[in-house]
């Protein structure tokens, strides 16, 4: 049936079966793609639209209620070309990072601010609405990336009225085009022609599986198959084929019909039951294991296996002599010894917009991909490498990216599954996963045990430490972390011995500075409680292990810190409401991308600036053109910046992993722009157009013994640092915990974009604080499948969760770096989850030893 109403001033004819959500028809009759489907549950408010001037979740409202109604989407939110104060606000003070979630944020917060303006008045000066009551409004609302910090200046900002009139400059060149819906991400995509596929899945954990069956047995007329070699499922959801049909509904019946022959395998999830002799083995024998997915940034180093155990790999520094010593002062009981063991359960990455590709192989001289990934250029070589392209022959796109985190940077089924199906079918294909196949098999931070032992003489020097760190990381390998805590206090014999504990779990992934938040989680917990049995004050006791110069300057910051001198002594509180104050540090190691290539040139008068690099939320547009922009003297938003496609010709741009983007663009814009200036001078308008300069990125200087080059990436000289102090307030009636503030202090040298790069540090500690007290990764014992695959049953931190977060940034120390700094997205999210667990230790005297800590595993501890 046909009915009217009205969308953002215009009138429309919807075609409605009666069934739809209003999401679904704005997205896909009316090309509306600004309103976002992120969960499909109405938790995460990504859908938001304005019906009849009342906020609502577009996949929970059917789209007949709009109906004859007055429909506001993102896309209506401006008057023409002038912007709503609540857009001026997000982009004056950064309330986005990726934008996936923005959207959904801004048509909520205009309703709230037209309410806030009504009951307050319409003339200055206006009260400015505070966190609590910005938090209860929005409550509906989630942001991955951890944006709340600029939000909440944002809303206040607006509707105190700052931003009724005037301009705005944006933090972030491409923030108008995603506070106005017109930024087109991966999964807003839906070309003329299009066929849309659906992945099948195992809905076992373990089984062998029959061939794919031919058509005359049923199987759709298009369907490609994705399984490894050895045609072996080992955990539930993993894929088997992908279907593709003229419609989604159609693809989803299709793939429900499948006759799939699953032969059920023995399965094992839990990693203590894993290393029993009898287990089921997840991989039998060497050539199985070589299918492993990789769950790390780092190489695969060999090792042995036994059963489901692979490793132990030894990092050893006088290795003999740490065990001996620990040893000796175990049989004695010396007082200086401690031992822990912590454990981390697994987090999800969780991005907004989910693994999703759209591929065209219609000509079969030239296959182009949209794929929501951070390593386009990466992936379009791997892609010429399996089939066999001329650079000339492929080109991947990503325009905007809705998040990563690290799970978007390798051939993902999505992205097989769509291209295999386009080259069949000679058609568009879209595959888009929905949220439970997102947070079921597109990775994790894997889970931990650590036995940890550190041993202090009686003065406060270190005499030994002995890691044994275990990483559940499902069917991947390599979860290496153990061998990060030895880098960091470097005075004492040390050993850490590196495991994975295979399980028919979904697989571990590269998770923001993998192996880092875990790693700190022990060796920061055990620092403290060091301090605490020897009567030290943490910082200072770190500061007479800790050789690293950059964090010294970060531990004089924390301790004149008002949080830190009034933190209440440890255990000495009663009540109910208990509040504690910890600390903890982060060591990480500094890469670049030395292949890196940027073209400048000028066109019509204006610098355009080209990498095949993307923007994943992190700012690399805005850093590109804020380069150029200073050695010209222009503005930010007037360089054309070309970024978010890798195709022949097209300078190679960094992945965005392993915190490389920043060193890796910075100082290779300015060489560029610095030689085009030196060429042409400043008059843009004499200059003819096509006329542009290349730079490449090469080395740092230094000493090149402490350089380490694995293909695209560079270890370089130096680590990172960072020093995180974190207030909490402790329930102890309901178990809950409350953290109130936290400062971050950073070691990383120049900050090329200080606005981009504060956010960047609070969305950080945000994660940092979810894999503290909320996330947890859960699944059925009895089957394998992912219990918490909606956002629901996934905790994130919500608005309300997030403390007032202070960034404080040390910018010495990087001079032998070129452009000086280095990048600061991962060594910011080490140690904010430790400094938690430090300050409800000292809050409560109880040692919280595993991750998340719920309120049901604080309680039991204080009882």
């Amino acid at each position: 049936m046909t009915f009217s109403t009205t969308v953002n001033g215009d009138t429309q004819n919807l075609d409605l079966e009666g069934h739809e959500a209003s999401v679904d028809v704005l997205r896909e009759q009316l090309g509306l793609t600004g309103t976002k489907l992120v969960c499909a549950g109405g938790v995460c408010g990504a859908c938001t639209i304005q019906i009849d001037g009342v906020p609502v979740a577009g996949c929970l409202t059917p789209a007949t209620a709009m109906v004859d109604a007055e429909v506001t989407t993102i896309e209506g939110i401006a008057d023409g070309e002038e912007l709503h104060p609540i857009q001026k606000a997000f982009l004056a003070h950064d309330g986005l990072q990726c934008g996936y979630c923005t959207p959904g944020f801004i048509v909520h917060g205009v309703a709230f601010y037209d309410h806030w303006r009504a009951e307050h008045g319409p003339l200055a000066p206006r009260p400015t609405p505070d966190r609590h009551t910005i938090a209860e409004d929005l409550a509906g609302h989630l942001c991955r990336c951890g944006a709340y910090e600029g939000i909440y200046r944002a809303m206040a900002a607006a509707c105190r009225g700052d931003f009724d009139d005037g301009p705005v400059e944006p933090s972030r060149i491409d923030g108008p085009a995603k506070v106005t819906g017109q930024a087109v991400y991966t999964a807003d995509r839906y070309p003329e022609n299009v066929l849309h596929a659906v992945i099948v899945r195992s809905p076992v954990a373990a089984a062998d599986v029959g061939p794919l069956p031919p058509p005359s047995d049923g199987a759709p007329e298009w369907i490609v198959d994705l399984l490894p070699d050895d045609r072996r499922v080992r955990f539930a959801g993993q894929a088997l084929f992908a279907v593709a049909a003229e419609s989604p509904a159609d693809a989803r019946q299709l793939a429900a019909e499948v006759p799939v022959q699953l032969t059920p395998r023995p399965f094992v999830i839990d990693p203590d039951e894993a290393l029993a002799d009898d287990a089921p083995l997840v991989y039998e024998d060497r050539a199985s294991r070589k299918l492993a997915p990789n769950s790390s940034e780092g190489p695969m180093l060999p090792t042995r296996w036994s059963g489901n155990r692979r490793g132990p790999t030894p990092t050893p520094f006088m290795g003999t002599l740490a065990n001996y010593r620990v040893r000796k002062a175990r049989e004695t009981g010396a007082v200086g010894l401690v031992e822990l063991t912590l454990e981390t359960e697994p987090q999800l990455h969780s991005a907004f917009e989910p693994h999703c590709t759209v591929a065209d192989w219609s000509d079969p001289a030239m296959l182009k991909v949209w794929t929501s990934s951070q390593a386009i250029d990466h992936i379009r070589h791997l892609l010429t490498e399996r089939y066999g392209l001329g650079d000339h022959q492929i080109e991947v796109n990503a325009d905007f990216v809705g998040g990563g985190f690290g799970a978007k940077s390798v051939l993902s089924p999505d992205l097989i599954g769509a291209i295999e199906l386009s080259r069949l079918a000679r058609r568009p294909v879209r595959l888009v996963l929905d949220r439970r196949e997102e947070l079921t098999a597109t990775g994790n931070r894997p889970g931990t045990r650590t036995d940890i032992s550190i041993l202090v003489a009686d003065d406060g020097d270190i005499q030994a430490m002995v890691v044994d760190a275990e990483s559940h990381a499902g069917v991947a390998v390599n979860g290496v972390y153990g061998a990060l805590c030895v880098i960091v206090y470097d005075r004492s014999p040390r050993i850490a011995r590196d495991s994975d504990v295979l399980t028919n779990a979904p697989p571990g992934a590269p998770f923001r500075g993998p192996g880092g938040p875990t790693y700190a989680w022990a060796l920061e917990q055990a620092v403290d409680q060091a301090a605490h049995q020897l009567g030290w004050d943490p910082i200072e006791l770190r500061q007479r292990w800790d050789g690293n110069e950059k964090r010294q300057a970060l531990y004089r910051w924390a301790r004149e810190l008002d949080v830190w001198s009034e933190r209440p002594v440890t255990g000495s509180q009663t009540g109910r409401f208990r509040r504690g104050v910890g600390v903890a540090a982060a060591n990480w190691l500094y890469m670049h991308d030395p292949t890196t290539e940027i073209e400048v040139g000028v066109e019509g008068g204006r610098l355009v600036v080209t990498n095949a690099t993307q923007d994943i939320g992190t700012g690399s547009k805005t850093l590109l053109a804020r380069a150029v922009g200073e050695v010209f003297d222009v503005a930010p938003t007037d360089v054309i910046v070309r970024a978010g496609r890798s195709a022949e010709g097209i300078p190679h741009g960094p992945t965005s992993g392993g915190s490389r983007v920043s060193p890796s663009l910075w100082p290779t814009a300015v060489e560029a722009a610095e030689n085009l200036r030196d060429r042409i001078g400043t008059d843009l308008a004499a200059v003819p157009d096509g006329t542009s300069v290349s730079a490449r990125r090469g080395g740092d200087g230094g000493n090149r013994l402490l350089r380490l080059t694995l293909g695209d990436l560079q270890v370089g000289q130096g680590f990172a640092a960072a020093v995180h102090v974190s207030e909490v307030e402790v329930d102890t009636l309901t178990g809950k915990t409350r953290v109130l503030t936290v400062h971050g202090g950073l070691a990383v040298g120049r900050v090329f974009a200080p606005v981009l790069a504060t956010s960047q540090c609070e969305g950080s500690i945000i994660q940092g604080i979810g894999l503290a007290l909320y996330e947890n990764q859960i699944l059925d014992p009895h089957t394998g499948l992912t219990l918490t695959s909606n956002l629901e049953d996934y905790r994130i931190p919500q608005l309300g969760d997030v403390p007032e977060i202070t960034i404080h940034f040390h910018t010495g120390g990087w001079e032998h770096v070129a452009g000086g700094g280095i990048g600061l997205g991962e060594v910011g999210t080490i140690s904010p989850a430790a400094s938690v667990g430090n300050a409800i230790f000292n809050a409560t005297g109880w040692r919280p030893t595993v991750a998340p800590v719920r309120p049901d595993r604080l309680l039991d501890g204080l009882r």
